[in-house]
């Protein structure tokens, strides 16, 4: 029992807020990793995991059949469900993927504000393997296993301070990174026109809700930036900063 009693104690016990300079750092590393090009494609990879898996979780919870998950090496994935083609259930299911790595990022972000660095570690373990189950493709498995293994290095073989700065940069990867493909949305939207129609998430909500994509897809912008203000705010003590 006490290898038991030991694990449960490293779930529940927090760790200190780290100095506001490697607060910072995080930030900057997590900014650069979305604005600079070349790196979003990697950085892209995991916001793609989170929104895939927001979808998977939606339509489990809104008693649809979840028959697989697909991630693509042009960061690109596809959630397969059965289940009502309309209504509000298959309209949730649809909606939560842009907003999924925003959510997750809010849930990261009071975790680590309040410490529970070690607790956020196994979650995302945890959601992770169950996610890798319902895997359908090499690339996606793969994928899986190496951010796993990344996350099980940090909190199995990492110092206190490497598991911090790995809850800061997740949490602000998560948080930044959901607009940026909302944008991008909105983007190819513009540049395509209009009524030419699509197979967006926000495309398919039009097809089946009152609003249109651009509608939508303002709702998805308005969403993850204020999750990223205010996720933001719990991981920085303002109080603190050098101002």
């Amino acid at each position: 029992m006490e290898p038991i009693e030991t694990f449960i104690d490293s779930l529940t016990q927090t760790q200190e807020a780290p100095p506001v300079g490697i607060m910072l750092a995080c930030l900057a590393v997590a900014a650069a990793m979305i604005l600079y090009t070349p790196l979003w494609r990697w950085s892209r990879g995991l916001v793609t995991i989170a929104h895939e898996g927001g979808h998977a979780l939606m339509a489990v919870l809104m008693r649809r059949r979840l028959t697989g998950i697909r991630l693509h090496a042009d960061t690109s994935g596809l959630t397969f469900s059965r289940g009502r083609p309309t209504g509000f259930g298959a309209a949730m299911t649809l909606l939560a993927g842009y907003l999924a790595p925003a959510a997750l990022g809010l849930a990261a972000a009071a975790l680590t504000g309040e410490g529970y660095i070690v607790a956020l570690l196994w979650i995302t373990l945890v959601l992770l393997a169950i996610m890798l189950a319902f895997i359908r493709n090499w690339y996606g498995a793969l994928a899986l296993l190496v951010v796993g293994a990344g996350v099980f290095a940090a909190t199995w073989y990492g110092s206190a301070i490497v598991q911090t700065v790995a809850a800061y940069l997740g949490a602000w990867l998560l948080l930044l990174g959901s607009v940026k493909p909302v944008l991008e949305l909105g983007a190819r939207r513009r540049r395509r026109g209009r009524g030419t129609g699509g197979a967006s998430d926000a495309d398919q909500l039009a097809g089946i809700t009152p609003l249109p994509a651009g509608a939508w897809i303002f709702c998805f912008s308005l969403l993850t930036i204020a999750a990223a203000a205010w996720g933001t705010w719990m991981l920085l003590p303002v109080e603190d900063l050098p101002l």
